[in-house]
């Protein structure tokens, strides 16, 4: 959350100077934060959150409504956001990475049990919709060396999903904190066969661990942890 707020304040700074918006990040921008999709989403929330008249209530009813009219407001597109954030995460790396790279805090355990996957011999991989090169600075400062690294550049992830079904000999389990995105991969066809689970950390929407879909299933920390053998 920290390094979000960093980037994204400082993002939306860069495209539209003289806006009035806190260092740490606002009670609102954690509230967004679970709805927010892409990287550019998080800088259009910035330049929203600067408005003293936004109705917030209103904005976490209707996101993607009041998604398309922040576009229009800040006459911007979602290419010029990202590629503002993009540039603010770059030039950080340039300045001070240490700096940057402790903006980040993993989850507790998390790590550990994706190093005992590749010890175990089991082969993971990393779907983000972070750019790819920013991913692997993460994960690389947390001793993580997934397989491959799939960012925003090569598609969702229902599509990056689609092409790994044709080139995985091994059955795919997908991992996601999001539960649009895994009702989406489950929507899609040919890819039915995919074992979906939904972490119970991360940015979960109130609501989002109950009533889940067929074929998505939920996944506490404790279990993450554990043998996959008693994944549910």
């Amino acid at each position: 959350m920290a390094e979000y707020w960093w980037s994204a304040r400082r993002a939306a700074l860069r495209l539209r100077p003289g806006q009035t918006l806190p260092e740490q990040a606002p009670p609102a921008f954690r509230q967004l934060r679970p709805l927010i999709h892409h990287g550019w989403e998080m800088v259009l929330a910035a330049l929203e959150l600067s408005r003293p008249d936004l109705d917030l209530q209103s904005y976490l009813q209707r996101y993607d409504s009041h998604l398309k009219a922040a576009l229009s407001r800040w006459q911007l597109e979602a290419k010029p956001l990202q590629a503002a954030l993009e540039a603010v995460r770059h030039q950080a790396l340039v300045d001070d990475p240490e700096a940057w790279l402790g903006l980040h805090q993993p989850y507790p355990g998390v790590p550990e049990r994706l190093r005992r996957l590749e010890q175990d011999g089991h082969p993971w991989l990393v779907l983000t919709t972070k750019g790819g090169a920013f991913a692997e600075q993460l994960l690389a400062a947390s001793d993580l060396h997934p397989v491959a690294i799939y960012g925003h550049e090569q598609g969702s992830k229902p599509e990056v999903l689609l092409r790994l079904q044709h080139q995985q000999t091994r059955p795919l389990w997908f991992v996601e904190d999001r539960r649009p995105t895994l009702e989406t991969v489950r929507s899609t066809p040919g890819l039915e066969a995919i074992r979906c689970f939904l972490v119970e950390w991360g940015y979960l929407a109130p609501g989002d661990t109950t009533d889940l879909p067929a074929g998505i299933h939920l996944l506490p920390q404790s279990a993450f942890c554990g043998p996959l053998a008693d994944w549910p």
